[in-house]
């Protein structure tokens, strides 16, 4: 019966020398992996898709103790990273687990492809700040979803931004996960709750994981299962009682949601260009709506990007989950509307979801195509990347101002009755993998009807883009997108904000330009990498477009089909007229203060 065992001695000798050997040339201790409350049931069996996630868990806790240590963001070299390999799995292995994973070992090795170049902290430093919001976000105790989800989100803008360094860069999520564990957490890397946030660690809270000794699981089963005997019949009819009222109540719930469902579809009739998704195919194309494939959000919701079985990319957009009749209505109508309009230089929409349950209550999808260069305002005032900036070249804003005109012109007049979209701004104008334009976002779109030249409704946008008056009186006509499709010309050609700020005032773009229009310095409007780019004539005719479209007077601005007739040479340009003086502009003989409507 003792020859069976024979070998036991070697093994533990083995795992003794691999542990000694191992440890002695690894910089990571991993003597963390005894004393984690990490859940080890999940490696039981091998090869078990859940004990790999977890193994790689626990390999990004040792990374962040090492960054914390060393400063470091990764091991320097194979021959380390091996022998940490072997210091981890002999660990695991002195406790009877024994996963197997197939691990890249280069996933633990520095290069200078993995993030924008950097190496250290220092690296770090250099690129993104010695502070950042993770320091708001992820230097917290992480006591519910909330505050996790406040840090991934930061964890995902500050990675985003180091992406724009290098396009090419492979690890910027990881390298910002390793370093808010390791270095912004307060409680240190080996934090259980962020461990469980950043990580996705499965925790066990067992007595034999912390290394206390405890009560053993008979005498614990016993003590339950006696206090469940003599409970039993107390309990009995009282819980048949609640199973029963807890399934009517899903049950009605279940109806009310299949009603909310049914009741929505029926306000949206999609054309033969859309259709209905159901959460399954959107779930499988983002990956579970993961963190990873997250690409935007707002006051509107979340935007993630997802591959579609038969591998189109595409962009989901999650509405904000609000039980209100006043969302509902935003959502049929944003998709009533852009599922009608077909257009070059518009979003396609691709199609629907709305799905509703007692969890996760009422959830509304859009599904547009994938603008893989995202948007212009990432092009035109992302501070991070100057490259993007000079890839406007000339001709590339030229078309993005055309094309963006003629998406307009469409939907004035290309559709009966028009649509006036009322929130034309640089970050609802996408870019495609030609760099063509197109406009998005019609959820603030409002349809007029036959024969209706204007009417009054909320005010909805972003300020500095509305019309002065829809901004102070509410009225919509087709003009004011004109008004806001001025100032997107007047951005694009001179690489500043609507908003700005001289003298600790505010100045809207459309006065700076008409100022320097005025003093004859047209050349000092555009943006310094234009200067020598373009034909001048060509530029200048764009600029006086742009200032006349967004005019205050209403009556002075063009339609959008003499706008793009003037933007393409086809019609001459009028007289520009003159602009009151700015808000806030003090007449310098009396010393007055204008307050025009300029806003």
């Amino acid at each position: 019966m003792g020859k069976p065992n024979n070998w036991l001695p070697l093994v533990f000798f083995l795992i003794t020398f691999f542990i000694i050997s191992a440890d002695s040339s690894c910089p990571i201790n991993f003597s963390y992996v005894k004393t984690f409350p990490w859940n080890t049931t999940l490696c039981a069996e091998p090869m078990a898709e859940t004990c790999c996630q977890t193994i790689k868990a626990l390999l990004s806790l040792g990374l962040s103790k090492h960054l914390k240590d060393t400063s470091k963001f990764y091991l320097p070299n194979q021959d380390a990273v091996s022998t940490c390999l072997i210091s981890f799995q002999a660990k695991l292995a002195s406790m009877d687990l024994f996963p197997i994973c197939k691990n890249s070992t280069n996933d633990f090795v520095d290069t200078l492809s993995n993030c924008a170049g950097i190496e250290t902290t220092k690296d770090w430093d250099e690129k993104v700040g010695s502070s950042s919001e993770l320091d708001s976000y992820c230097n917290s105790d992480f006591i519910g979803m909330t505050q996790c989800k406040s840090c991934l989100d930061a964890v995902s803008k500050v990675s985003s931004n180091l992406t724009s360094f290098n396009r090419n860069t492979k690890k910027c999520e990881y390298y910002t996960l390793l370093y808010a564990a390791g270095i912004v957490n307060k409680r240190g890397p080996e934090d259980a709750q962020a461990a469980v946030c950043m990580f996705q660690m499965p925790l066990s809270m067992s007595p034999t994981i912390n290394g206390s000794k405890g009560m053993s699981k008979t005498n614990i089963l016993k003590i339950v299962f006696g206090l469940f005997g003599a409970l039993i019949g107390a309990l009995a009819s009282g819980v048949v009682i609640i199973i029963y009222r807890k399934s009517e109540f899903i049950r009605k719930q279940n109806v009310l949601h299949e009603e909310y469902v049914r009741g929505v579809k029926a306000k949206v009739l999609p054309n033969t260009g859309a259709k209905w998704f159901n959460i399954g195919e959107l779930e499988q194309a983002t990956g579970g709506f993961s963190q990873r494939n997250l690409i935007g959000q707002g006051g509107y919701g979340v935007v993630y990007k997802g591959v579609l079985l038969d591998g189109t990319v595409v962009a989901v957009k999650q509405l904000l989950d609000k039980d209100t009749n006043g969302e509902d209505v935003d959502f049929t109508n944003e998709a009533e509307i852009i599922s009608k309009i077909r257009h070059r230089n518009l979003l396609v929409l691709r199609g629907f979801c709305v799905t509703s349950d007692a969890i996760r209550g009422n959830r509304r999808f859009l599904v547009y195509d994938f603008m893989s260069n995202g948007s212009l305002d990432d092009y035109l005032f992302n501070s991070g990347s100057i490259s993007k900036r000079r890839e406007l070249d000339w001709p590339v804003r030229k078309n993005i101002i055309l094309d963006v005109a003629k998406g307009l012109a469409y939907l004035h007049y290309g559709i009966k009755p028009a649509i006036y979209h009322r929130d034309i701004k640089s970050t609802n104008i996408l870019l495609d993998s030609d760099m063509k334009a197109r406009v998005a976002d019609f959820g603030l779109a409002k349809q007029s009807t036959e024969d209706q030249s204007h009417f009054t409704t909320k005010v909805a946008g972003t300020y500095g883009y509305l019309a002065p008056e829809y901004a102070l009186y509410g009225q919509l006509t087709e003009k004011s997108d004109v008004y806001s499709f001025g100032i997107i010309i007047l951005e694009i050609l001179t690489g500043r904000k609507v908003l700005g700020t001289s003298d600790s005032s505010t100045v809207l773009i459309t006065d700076w330009a008409w100022e320097h229009v005025k003093s004859g310095n047209v050349d000092e409007i555009f943006d310094p990498t234009l200067r020598e780019d373009g034909p001048k004539i060509v530029m200048e005719r764009f600029v006086h477009v742009g200032i006349l479209c967004a005019h205050v007077m209403v009556a002075l601005r063009p339609t959008m089909a003499d706008a793009l007739k003037m933007l393409e040479g086809d019609i001459d340009i009028p007289r520009l007229p003159e602009r009151p003086l700015p808000l806030d502009h003090k007449d310098s003989a009396t010393g007055s203060v204008n307050i025009s409507c300029t806003i």
